[in-house]
């Protein structure tokens, strides 16, 4: 901050800023699709273009091309602008909220993405790759139990600002609190109508008939 109190907004941060957008806007799940010879993900299931939809089309070296890809864009802004002693964490906050709204409302694709539960993964592995995985395995866990992917991106959303708090990674990474919150609250919202369905049985799992 300078003397008045205020955030010092350089060029870099809002190139930085920028850059991670455009970077989140990139749909890996409609390029790999493409790539493959396979019908857009849009046209699949929840009409979400991501890893999941791209797995129902029954490729899954394009699955995991498209998770990879998706979780990779969330991490690498993040990680580059921690570089090389952690940064500045107003900007690196910035850079996630900013790469994972890109992802969930591209440029590119008329404003209309994915629900992003990829590319919020890459970004909490790249601020605290602990949390990440727990998330990570939280998300395994439940799907293995249920086989309802968006059940498992539910539960993990809502455990992820307690798992911080619980493990007091709020107060090692009081700048990211929001953060947290914010990718807790974006990812729950993003799976609604999942939500729904998944309250009156019409929700797709894998290895279910649906109904």
């Amino acid at each position: 901050m300078n003397e008045l109190g205020f955030i010092d907004v350089s060029p870099i941060a809002i190139l930085q800023i920028v850059a991670a957008y455009i970077l989140g806007s990139i749909a890996f799940g409609i390029l790999i699709s493409k790539m493959f010879g396979l019908p857009d993900p849009r046209t699949i299931g929840s009409g979400n273009p991501g890893a999941t939809n791209v797995l129902r089309s029954g490729k899954k070296s394009a699955a995991a091309l498209t998770l990879l890809g998706d979780a990779f864009k969330g991490w690498f802004p993040v990680w580059f602008v921690m570089q090389p002693d952690g940064g500045l964490m107003w900007v690196t906050s910035a850079v996630a909220i900013s790469v994972f709204i890109g992802h969930l409302y591209p440029v590119f694709y008329k404003f209309k993405g994915g629900k992003g539960v990829a590319t919020a993964l890459g970004i909490l592995l790249a601020i605290s790759p602990w949390l990440g995985l727990l998330i990570m395995g939280t998300w395994i866990l439940v799907f293995a139990i249920t086989k309802y992917s968006s059940l498992a991106a539910i539960i993990a959303s809502i455990l992820l600002p307690i798992y911080a708090a619980s493990l007091n990674w709020f107060e090692a990474y009081r700048d990211y609190e929001m953060v947290f919150i914010f990718l807790a609250l974006m990812l729950v919202w993003r799976h609604r109508s999942n939500i729904h369905k998944l309250l009156n049985g019409t929700e797709a799992g894998f290895g279910k008939n649906k109904h």
